[in-house]
This record gives structure tokens, sequence and C-alpha cells, in this order.
């Protein structure tokens, strides 16, 4: 490939600041034609992987009673033990909001005391 630089007006030297050139370059057509073909017309960029989140229990397997939950998990099918995990807690979520009504709680208070039920019941290993 052949460049062919011309330069004009120089006073001073090379550290003057007026530059009076012109760059031009010329480049001979099998050159070009090869060239071009090198370089792709479109330029695909892939999507970024992401990973799907997985929701799991941060304390999975641990605290006191988890041992105990994973026993009978694995004893009575997932399923099932879905079944029954969803009954108690939902009884449990009963017990506090007649528990609230009797001490008049509000509902902000109520959904406070249902979070922190779920935080001793993660910490306890109820939810392994």
């Amino acid at each position: 490939m052949a460049t062919s630089i011309s330069a004009t007006g120089f006073r001073e030297g090379l550290c003057s600041s007026s530059f009076h050139g012109s760059w031009g370059s010329s480049i001979s057509g099998g050159e070009y034609s090869m060239l071009t073909k090198s370089v792709p017309a479109r330029v695909r960029v892939g999507k970024p992987v992401r990973s799907m989140p997985v929701m799991k229990n941060v304390n999975e397997g641990k605290g006191l009673f988890a041992p105990v939950v994973v026993l009978t998990r694995n004893i009575i099918g997932k399923k099932r033990f879905n079944q029954f995990r969803g009954k108690a807690i939902a009884l449990h979520s009963q017990v506090i909001t007649e528990f609230c009504k009797s001490i008049g709680a509000d509902a902000k208070q109520r959904q406070g005391l249902i979070r922190l039920a779920k935080k001793n019941g993660e910490r306890l290993g109820f939810l392994a």
C-alpha cells in the first residue's frame, strides 16, 4: 500500500503551530478491493449473557431445625411438604393478624411482624 504525504508552509521548523499542509493517501484498485473484502460489512455484537436469578434461601441447611425440615421433606415428598409448609405459614400469619388486632397495631406494624417472623424462620432453619 503506497501512501503519499506532502507538507508545505513550515516556518520555524517542527515546533511551529502554523502547519499549512495537506495529507493524502492513494490506494491502488487491487489493494482497495482486497482491503474491503477483508473487512466485514456488518459486525454483529451478541447480547450479553445473563444468568437467571435463583430464588434460594441464603441459610439453606443452616439453623437448629434445618435437619428436621430436610428429613421431613425427603420422607413425605416435596409437593406435599410445600403444601404443608404453605398451610403452616398461612396459619402463623393469621395468628399474627389476630394478635395485632387485639393490641391495636396498624397494618404497617402487622406487616413488619410478619417479615420478622420470616427472618426468624430462616435463621432457625424452618425455611430450609
